[in-house]
């Protein structure tokens, strides 16, 4: 049995980040209930190919990865708690076999991320923070380039979310210094632009979140062509609503700059 394909790239949706940038559009209810028909298909692959390959530390971080993806449509916290120790479980397994796998590393911060949102506001889910920091610190270690940039990617998304100190570790500083990373090793890959685009925003600096979005812009039509198939229509979706909202966000500064 060949390992499921994976539904995306994944996003980094992690504790406290990234809702979509504007509200979904009417229409994408019945989108959003297709790709979680997917996500659900997707995850009982993964779960009886690790059931016939329990050895297999790749078949574990694939669970691990499919865990996540459904845990994005989960329809109440309870579910999405369990797919996350699912997938958290996943994962230690894979690790047990192969200390040094950096997918294993990832998806496991990806499935603490999950967990932290079940459980927020509490303060468990705070500390998972740093168990979520620690793990997408080994991958990056690893594998920087892995996902995309996913490990430098989703360091800069939880420094840019999450609370400051001392609080948490939320910090500006080492959001840019990520976000940049993540962009300059994987620059043709829409999430980077947009991250970084959406970042400048939120701080307040149009002007690199501008010159963000010419990038992006630059790249798209190549990005449309090579990122193809089903497993990247969620990712797209996404996209393109993300982008709308910043295009829309930044007219709205200019038209009213004095």
């Amino acid at each position: 049995m060949p390992l499921p394909t994976p539904l995306r790239a994944q996003g980094c949706a992690v504790f406290l980040l990234v809702a979509l940038a504007a509200a979904a559009a009417p229409g994408q209810t019945a989108t959003n209930r297709t790709f979680a028909a997917r996500a659900e298909t997707n995850f009982f692959q993964a779960q009886k190919l690790l059931a016939t390959q329990p050895g297999d530390a790749a078949a574990a971080w694939q669970l691990g990865r499919a865990s996540f993806d459904w845990a994005e449509f989960a329809t109440n916290e309870t579910q999405r708690a369990a797919l996350a120790q699912t997938g958290i479980a996943a994962c230690r397994q894979a690790l047990a076999r192969e200390p040094k796998s950096a997918p294993a590393h990832y998806y496991l911060a990806m499935n603490f991320g999950q967990l932290a949102e079940a459980e927020a506001p509490s303060i468990a889910a705070y500390k998972l923070v740093k168990e979520i920091e620690r793990e997408f610190k080994a991958a990056d270690e690893l594998d920087e380039k892995l996902d995309f940039a996913g490990p430098p990617r989703c360091l800069g998304l939880l420094y840019r979310d999450a609370p400051g100190w001392p609080i948490s570790i939320g910090s500006k500083r080492k959001a840019r210094e990520f976000l940049e990373r993540a962009a300059a090793l994987a620059p043709d890959f829409p999430e980077n632009q947009l991250n970084l685009a959406e970042s400048h925003l939120r701080w307040h600096q149009p002007g690199e979140a501008e010159k963000a979005l010419k990038k992006l812009d630059a790249l798209w039509p190549a990005a449309q062509t090579n990122l193809v198939g089903e497993g990247w229509e969620q990712s797209w979706d996404e996209w393109r609503t993300r982008r709308t909202a910043v295009q829309a966000e930044l007219q709205k500064i200019y038209k009213h700059a004095p």
